[in-house]
């Protein structure tokens, strides 16, 4: 398999017999479609692994290493531990829980990608690239479909205000910019698609791998947004060695508890260093170094808000996170209770 690497030489030099190391390349209800050097397995968690895990961040996740014992004559497996990870990129799960959804594992780019027209939003990719700066992955910027784009560069203008981060502009029509996407995605790395529905994810994962593999949809040309067609996240390796893991388009990315918006807003994370007051809101506090900022037009007004709104969010999702773990801890007093009461009537 055109993924392994060095590190992984410990972990196979101590497997035991009729053992592999293998790569989660899909994951449906807990059954695992698994890449291993002596081919495809489908694969489960084995029951011990199942009562130890208390997360299902526990679990394995497309990307992952796993370590399983192989039924050669089934054509399948069973998974008995997950290798560390060296990133993980995740979000918050949907619903008013605080648990946290990991997307995928052992990636060294997560690619934010948009599109060149009218579905285009700084503000949302900003979103994902706080969702990616504490992954562990690199983030880079990926701008598809601009062979329909006559002005690509009034859209670079409008990432300025994200930092210096790296920006490839695509088309997977004509080729443009694909072989410089590729040159990144190099023997061993792993590169995580991610962005709304629509903007061109499983487009350019075809021209990637060469092969119309990935379903694809039109463009409803009201407001110019895709149509939602990958359904699964799924890992695809490249001929050059590389791979990557395609996943369905998110109209909304809720953050998680770990998030930081240090990383993503180290310019505003500044300006409240200079505020008059240590617990600043940005409002209409006094000797406001942001709002003095956004007056002379050296940070955007847009930026501020998303920011604003941001910090409002994880503070929600870490209130919630404390009333669960509460909970959580009534329920284990109830159930001891219950157990010493049963043990005195004993």
């Amino acid at each position: 398999m055109n993924q392994w690497n060095e590190k992984l030489s410990a972990p196979a030099a101590s497997l035991a017999e009729r053992q592999a190391v293998g790569r989660i390349a899909l994951e449906h209800k807990h059954t695992y479609r698994i890449l291993t050097e002596g081919g495809e397995l489908l694969g489960r968690v084995s029951g011990k692994f199942a009562f130890e895990a208390l997360a299902t961040s526990d679990y394995p996740a497309v990307g992952d290493w796993v370590i399983a014992d192989v039924l050669e004559a089934e054509g399948k497996a069973v998974i008995q531990r997950v290798l560390p990870r060296t990133s993980s990129f995740s979000r918050k799960a949907a619903g008013f829980t605080s648990d946290e959804q990991l997307i995928a594992a052992n990636a060294d780019y997560v690619f934010v990608v948009s599109s060149l027209n009218r579905d285009f939003n700084v503000r949302r990719i900003e979103r994902y690239l706080v969702a990616v700066a504490d992954s562990g992955a690199e983030p880079v910027i990926v701008l598809t479909k601009a062979d329909a784009c006559l002005n690509p560069e009034h859209y670079m203008e409008q990432l300025k205000s994200l930092g210096d981060l790296p920006v490839f502009v695509v088309s997977a029509l004509d080729g443009t910019g694909i072989e410089e996407l590729l040159a990144l995605l190099g023997p061993g790395k792993t590169g995580v698609f991610t962005g709304s529905s629509g903007v061109g994810k499983s487009t350019l994962v075809n021209r990637l791998i060469g092969d119309a593999r990935m379903d694809t949809g039109g463009i409803r040309e009201s407001d110019e947004r895709g149509k939602h067609t990958t359904t699964h996240r799924e890992l695809i390796l490249l001929p050059n060695g590389g791979a990557i893991i395609d996943t369905p388009g998110m109209r909304e990315l809720q953050l998680a508890e770990t998030e930081d918006l240090d990383a993503s807003f180290p310019d505003i994370e500044r300006l409240s260093e200079s505020c008059r007051f240590r617990d600043c809101r940005h409002q209409a506090e006094a000797g406001c170094a942001a709002r003095q900022a956004v007056a002379e037009g050296e940070l955007e007004e847009g930026r501020l808000r998303n920011y604003m709104k941001m910090q409002r969010e994880l503070a929600h999702v870490e209130q919630r996170a404390k009333q669960q773990e509460k909970l959580q801890e009534k329920r284990m007093e109830k159930r001891t209770r219950k157990r010493r009461k049963g043990e005195r009537y004993d």
